[in-house]
């Protein structure tokens, strides 16, 4: 039974001994953490809920180094593959991806158990890949063949809450936020294989929908005049322009919007200062990385199958040197 119970706790966050240089700022240097209060003792209850049962959650570091020493033989084996030696120290480059989702209604139907918001949402991490820098090279040992999948999609924190309700939501992850943040600027010393080695981490927020890039970057709900999450394009606009367009938001220009919102040093009106902002109204708290999202992929398949259409009309595998007349006449007939 104790060498099952050995087993057990080896295989949970919070047991394998590691060090940060420097060390984290505002994070304990205590390695054997396992679950903690999501909330990490801030408040005693948020919205009449006890926190207690509002969240649960890994410290981030504990979580990634129980996940790197759990792709231990992945690691050797790239190192192998790409004819290294397998006592390098490093540093690695880890290149992580992080998600977060509603999981929808997770009420009892018939429980007895403490009053707790009936939504569930988690945020969790996927390692894509781990880089090495040798001989002036970087060589990739790993990367995630199914990026994907839930099997290698690390849980981090799960909390009973409301992906809408960006109170909660800033409340729970914003030490987990601070974290990853403390952890950019610092190196990983962990032992892999018998060898102290180092690494260093980049973090991608992309596995983020709509709705949650929206909630965590201060931004209107979806229903919103201006209608995408990665430029400030009105609906009128979109709909005018349908071919070109270009990633222009950044988290860093959310957080300065959010302050002229905030302050209103102008001294406007509700709507001059909307236009101002272009629809940032809440807090932005987490960093998401600028992807192509789904308006903008629908935008471009529709440019493209606009243009196969006129073609097809023209029937220009008949006629691929047509004038400039009649691809106008194609297109007034699309039209």
């Amino acid at each position: 039974l104790h060498a099952l119970r050995t087993a057990e706790k080896a295989l949970l966050p919070g047991y394998h001994p590691f060090e940060w240089l420097p060390p984290l700022k505002n994070v304990s240097s205590n390695t054997e953490v396992g679950i903690i209060n999501g909330l990490s003792g801030l408040v005693q209850s948020v919205d009449e809920y006890p926190v207690d049962t509002i969240s649960k959650r890994f410290r981030y570091d504990v979580a990634l180094v129980s996940t790197l020493k759990d792709m231990e033989e992945d690691i050797l084996e790239g190192l192998k593959a790409h004819e290294l030696d397998d006592y390098l120290s490093g540093p690695f480059t880890v290149v992580v991806k992080e998600s977060c989702d509603g999981m929808g209604d997770v009420s009892e139907k018939h429980g007895c158990g403490p009053v707790v918001p009936e939504k569930a949402v988690r945020f969790s991490f996927t390692i894509m890949t781990i880089g090495v820098h040798h001989n002036k090279d970087n060589v990739r040992i790993f990367e995630e063949s199914k990026p994907n999948s839930e099997l290698c999609c690390k849980p981090l924190c799960l909390m009973l809450a409301d992906e809408s309700d960006h109170e909660t939501l800033t409340a729970i992850l914003s030490p987990l936020i601070a974290e990853r943040e403390a952890m950019k600027g610092s190196e990983l010393m962990l032992e892999l294989g018998g060898i102290l080695r180092t690494f260093k981490f980049v973090f991608r927020g992309t596995g983020y929908d709509e709705k949650l890039v929206r909630e965590v970057e201060g931004l209107e709900a979806s229903g919103s005049v201006y209608i995408c999450t990665l430029c400030d394009s009105t609906r009128l606009e979109a709909s005018q322009n349908i071919v070109l367009h270009s990633i222009t938001r950044s988290h860093k220009e959310n957080l300065e919007r959010y302050e002229m919102w905030r302050s209103n040093r102008h001294h406007e009106s509700v709507d001059e200062l909307r236009d101002r902002v272009k629809g940032v109204s809440a807090k932005p708290f987490i960093e998401t990385l600028p992807s192509i999202d789904a308006l903008h992929c629908d935008i471009g398949n529709a440019a493209e199958f606009y243009k196969i259409f006129q073609l097809e009309i023209g029937e220009v595998f008949k006629n691929p040197n047509a004038s400039k007349e009649e691809r106008k006449r194609w297109q007034s007939t699309l039209d």
